[in-house]
């Protein structure tokens, strides 16, 4: 229903396919996004830094398909887009390096190829697990996280700074981004990254919530 009502009121498309979702997050709630992309008919990329989390979600059937190759995952994405073929494709990265891959993919072909982007990283506990940085594999992140938590802290701030900036640029070229209520937006003020909303008070984002602007 989110995918859907987000479709419906900002692409006004009553029919997804060959509409492209991105988004992060495949362990707990977040699971079910892969499901949810094919359920509305469109292309659903998501990535998951944690392997075991990306193969039981495929394993379950949630997930049709599982790349850890940038390249591989841009070429899928490019064909089920144009063929209309909803498709649920996890990504095994770090979901910074999936949204700058599609800037660089804007900015050398002219062509956006995202519609909508959501976050379901767990950023209500950002510097203990629920995000990692994208400087550092997970394996690295983990050990950098238990032997010195100040510089882990660190990176995942200079992360989201590069996650929102990428963010940003795609959206100024009519991709649509809202807030799954997961601290997200939140966290990323915090690190200093521009999400503001402009003229408004500081507790606005410049992305809409799905609680308000989606399902309410």
């Amino acid at each position: 229903l989110t995918v859907l009502n987000a479709g419906r009121r900002y692409l006004r498309a009553e029919e997804l396919s060959g509409k492209v979702l991105v988004t992060s997050g495949l362990g707990g709630m977040s699971g079910a996004q892969a499901k949810a992309a094919v359920i509305a008919g469109c292309v659903g990329v998501i990535a998951e830094v944690d392997e075991a989390a990306l193969l039981k979600r495929h394993k379950q059937g949630w997930l049709m398909e599982i790349s850890n190759n940038l390249d591989h995952c841009i070429a899928r994405l490019r064909e089920a887009r144009k063929n209309k073929i909803a498709l649920s494709l996890g990504y095994h990265g770090n979901v910074v390096d999936l949204w700058e891959r599609l800037v660089h993919e804007l900015d050398t072909t002219g062509e956006l190829l995202v519609d909508l982007g959501s976050d379901q990283t767990s950023c209500h506990n950002p510097f203990n697990g629920g995000y990692y940085p994208v400087q550092l594999g997970f394996e690295e992140g983990k050990q950098l996280l238990s032997s010195n938590p100040g510089k882990f802290r660190t990176l995942v701030q200079e992360s989201l700074k590069r996650h929102v900036a990428a963010i940003n640029k795609l959206a100024d070229k009519g991709m649509f981004f809202w807030d799954y209520g997961n601290a997200f937006l939140l966290e990323a003020q915090r690190a200093g990254a521009d999400v503001a909303k402009k003229g408004a008070n500081k507790t606005e984002f410049r992305y809409p919530s799905y609680v308000q602007h989606i399902m309410g």
